[in-house]
């Protein structure tokens, strides 16, 4: 097929196959052609990363669907658009950059502490560290993944030797520690974000006692309206990791919300289905006004 060269590219991950993943794509290359607009879909793997050359075909921008932030990079050098930004996406994509760029704009999040980095040939041979964690969040303390989705990569310790049973089973892979919310137990707030403006808003809350309330760990949604705070804090905390679109994950805070985490890519499935509103059609419209 012969692609003008103006038209734009929605770049996704070639080696992720599930319709989970898929369907969004298919999503936003309607919601851009109802608009008039040919979205050119694109593997990461169909693009031959060569620092330094220029591409034979040089899309309008791009909407960058994937977590590939060298790639991202690559067509930022050429001066393409990309929507979001490899800065962002990889803020985003590693939970530790998220909580520093919060803080570094004074937004409320949990307190956080990342782990020390060590080795993967090596892994953590003193866990001497953790007792000074303790100290610091107490029990229950929540454990995550720098690197994770759905809540997958996310743990609750109950005591020291539970947090080393965690820790262990972690390896040397980046984490961080988190104080227990309360108040927050098995509930939080998904806001989907497009510019400036929350264009959707569920609340997930657990159903089978998980603290968690991701959906893919058992959880259950509803819609929910957002108090005027929320939607501020949400917004702030898109500008802050430089996003175009995410999605914010709120704790409810025993004094205010809490930013838990942002997604740069989002999925909008879920929240379709639960409030009716298709963020895929907000993400268009949003990158089409930047035009």
């Amino acid at each position: 097929m012969t692609i003008n060269k103006s038209d734009p590219w929605i770049i996704y991950n070639g080696f992720l196959n599930s319709q989970k993943f898929s369907e969004h794509v298919d999503w936003l290359i309607t919601a851009a052609s109802a608009r008039g607009i040919h979205l050119v879909p694109k593997k990461n793997s169909d693009i031959l990363l060569m620092p330094g050359r220029k591409l034979e075909e040089v899309p309008a921008w791009v909407l960058f669907w994937d977590k590939d932030v060298r790639l991202a990079r690559y067509l930022e050098s050429l001066y393409i658009p990309v929507y979001n930004s490899a800065k962002a996406i990889a803020v985003c994509d590693d939970k530790s950059q998220t909580h520093l760029a919060l803080a570094k704009v004074g937004l409320p999040e949990p307190d956080t502490i990342v782990a020390p980095m060590t080795f993967g040939n090596i892994g953590y041979t003193d866990l001497g560290f953790l007792a000074n964690a303790v100290d610091a969040l107490g029990f229950p303390m929540v454990v995550k993944e720098c690197y994770g989705s759905f809540g997958w990569q996310v743990y609750l310790s109950n005591d020291l030797r539970d947090l080393e049973d965690i820790v262990r089973k972690i390896g040397a892979k980046p984490f961080l520690m988190q104080r227990y919310v309360k108040t927050s137990h098995g509930r939080d707030v998904r806001l989907q974000v497009v510019g400036d403006k929350v264009v959707a808003s569920m609340e997930r809350y657990s159903t089978n006692g998980d603290f968690r309330a991701n959906l893919s760990s058992g959880g259950s949604m509803k819609p929910y309206v957002p108090t005027k705070e929320e939607v501020l804090l949400a917004t702030a905390a898109v500008k802050a990791v430089g996003a175009d679109f995410a999605g914010v994950d709120l704790l409810f805070g025993s004094d205010g919300p809490l930013v838990c985490e942002v997604n740069s890519n989002a999925h909008f499935r879920n929240i379709y289905d639960c409030t009716g509103v298709n963020v895929a059609e907000a993400i268009i419209d949003w990158i089409l006004e930047k035009q």
